[in-house]
């Protein structure tokens, strides 16, 4: 893939547009982007979502961001953690994600401690060493330019903060791999068009889920943009993988 060239889906596009493109995609689902999510992994994301927030370690009083947060399911358990001397940021380059993330946790009560932020994973607006800990959550396959990103997110983290990336990755067992992409390239678009009247949008994230690298290669990456101690836990099997590291 050429420097100009980049993935969307399983497209080659002009890496100038896929920014646009993916755009559209969450412009589309966003209204229905938290009954979605429980509908594709049976409930599962909330547990892989849990085990995230058990492994940042989150402190009383610390500065936690998180990246393509969507509709704030992280951004809420970490408002709770780092308490009201503490502050949150709610990251993401969707306006409407951004917006419908903010409504939910306002809705729930969560003021005082989280901020928002429309911003650009590859160009974070961000102060040089000012957090704590940075998530991000099923957002790296959808970032154009993932290394560019995974620097831009040590340059903003504390020295001794970590970095958690959770995402869909590669399944280590052949049959489940089999199963995944049969429920992936049939039922997922099919729930999209029945639940969100948008099949194609679900189909891309089907695909980008394929496009993303495997845990080895992402592990490689966060090394190469200066994270150290990096690991990784794979999650139901595999399915989703939990990433962590570390700035020195």
């Amino acid at each position: 893939m050429s420097d100009n060239k980049t993935h969307f889906g399983y497209q080659s596009v002009d890496s100038d547009a896929k920014a646009g493109m993916v755009g559209q995609v969450f412009d589309s689902v966003a209204a229905k982007y938290d009954v979605m999510n429980d509908l594709m992994s049976f409930g599962v994301h909330r547990v892989w979502k849990r085990f995230t927030i058990d492994q940042a370690g989150v402190r009383p009083g610390q500065c936690i961001l998180d990246i393509a947060g969507g509709t704030g399911d992280l951004a809420a358990q970490f408002s709770r953690r780092v308490g009201q001397k503490g502050q949150v940021v709610l990251a993401d380059i969707n306006a409407s994600m951004l917006r419908t993330g903010r409504d939910k946790l306002l809705d729930s009560g969560l003021v005082g401690n989280i901020d928002y932020a429309q911003a650009n994973a590859e160009v974070l607006p961000f102060a040089d060493d000012s957090f704590d800990c940075i998530t991000i959550a099923f957002g790296l396959r959808n970032v154009t330019d993932k290394d560019k990103a995974l620097a831009s997110m040590n340059r903003v983290l504390k020295p001794g903060g970590r970095l958690l990336v959770l995402e869909f990755s590669k399944p280590v067992l052949p049959l489940l791999s089999k199963a995944y992409d049969a429920y992936s390239f049939s039922a997922l678009p099919l729930m999209g068009k029945l639940v969100a009247n948008d099949a194609d949008s679900y189909r891309y994230l089907a695909e980008s889920i394929r496009m993303h690298p495997d845990q080895d290669t992402l592990k490689d990456m966060m090394g190469d943009a200066g994270f150290m101690k990096t690991a990784y836990h794979n999650l139901t099997g595999g399915v989703v993988a939990l990433h962590k590291g570390y700035k020195v």
